[in-house]
């Protein structure tokens, strides 16, 4: 099966670190990203641009709307994501504990599945 780690961070935490402690976060990532890439485990893996850098697409009254960044009620961001394949949900979840990014914001693992409720036959 296939997992996505959600890299959620809280908003301003990247410029409390100097640019050794954010040059050495990444570094940590990357390492992480490659071991899993050896173990057949990664599927795709990227970081994440900050919310001033995002825009929002919505649609209402069948009026397309945007809405740049940063966002005012945003508390936490997504920061990047690992993609893994031919993993199961338990090694999934130790696979998250171990990650790097778990040290400083909250690794969430989700399955990959459609969009609807209902069992596929």
């Amino acid at each position: 099966m296939s997992y996505m780690l959600l890299i959620q961070e809280p908003v301003g935490q990247r410029a409390t670190r100097t640019e050794a402690e954010g040059r050495a976060a990444y570094a940590a990532m990357v390492a992480f990203g490659q071991g899993l890439s050896a173990q057949g485990k990664l599927k795709a893996v990227e970081s994440l641009a900050g919310l001033d850098a995002a825009v929002r697409v919505s649609h209402a009254d069948g009026q397309s709307k945007t809405l740049d960044g940063p966002f005012a009620e945003a508390k936490e961001m997504i920061g990047g994501f690992f993609l893994l394949q031919n993993v199961d949900r338990e090694e999934a979840i130790a696979i998250a504990q171990r990650c790097p990014a778990a040290q400083w914001c909250t690794v969430e693992v989700r399955p990959l599945a459609p969009c609807f409720d209902g069992h596929l036959a």
